[in-house]
């Protein structure tokens, strides 16, 4: 199962992208919120990945930070919330503000997502209230960098993302750090691509 693309970001559509790994080109629907998230076009990029089968396709849900993705696996498991209403959730709304919401039942709130009525929103609250009771504050600490939590696992990343993109694995490593010396380790995932990318090519 796939977990992680890494390749070079080909094409971007509203709630789509295309990712070329290795000349395959990898459909993935993502959320506005991850979209902003990503590259120019032919830039490296990284997103994980939750990979959904169906009777006639295979499906590839893509996401830039880990908090996002456990958000839209809870959307997911609630009866009659689809993948793209899912994605249109967390679209329409911070993940954060979505935890607060649920947890204090605000129905009203909910409602003001597209695609989202009144017995869906009550759905919502009713099957992940209890199960978002903590997850403002996983979600921030899943989204913000800190020391020896989220900062150490982006080189790997980059590692991942210049190999497939043909560099050998030891240049791709002292590539990155490079990379992590020259901006330190909180530095985003795009910007460690582009420096690792950089001394890559000296």
């Amino acid at each position: 199962m796939i977990a992680r693309l890494s390749g070079v970001l080909e094409d971007k559509a509203k709630d789509e992208v295309v990712i070329d790994v290795g000349g395959v080109g990898y459909r993935i629907f993502c959320s506005a919120q991850t979209l902003s998230c990503l590259p120019a076009l032919q830039e490296p990029v990284s997103v994980r990945i939750r990979t959904l089968v169906r009777e006639d396709a295979i499906d590839l849900y893509g996401f830039a930070e880990q908090a996002e993705e456990a958000m839209f696996m809870l959307l997911t498991s609630v009866s009659h919330i689809g993948p793209k209403l899912a994605l249109g959730i967390l679209s329409g709304i911070a993940i954060d503000e979505l935890c607060a919401a649920l947890n204090r039942g605000d129905v009203a709130r909910l409602t003001h997502l597209h695609g989202v009525g009144k017995k869906t929103a009550e759905r919502l609250v009713l099957e992940l209230k209890d199960k978002v009771a903590a997850m403002p504050a996983t979600s921030m600490a899943m989204s913000l960098p800190s020391v020896g939590t989220a900062a150490p696992m982006v080189p790997t990343d980059v590692v991942s993302a210049l190999v497939n993109l043909g560099y050998k694995e030891n240049k791709a490593r002292a590539a990155v750090l490079l990379a992590v010396d020259s901006l330190g380790e909180g530095a985003g995932l795009e910007a460690l691509l582009k420096e690792s990318l950089r001394h890559c090519r000296r």
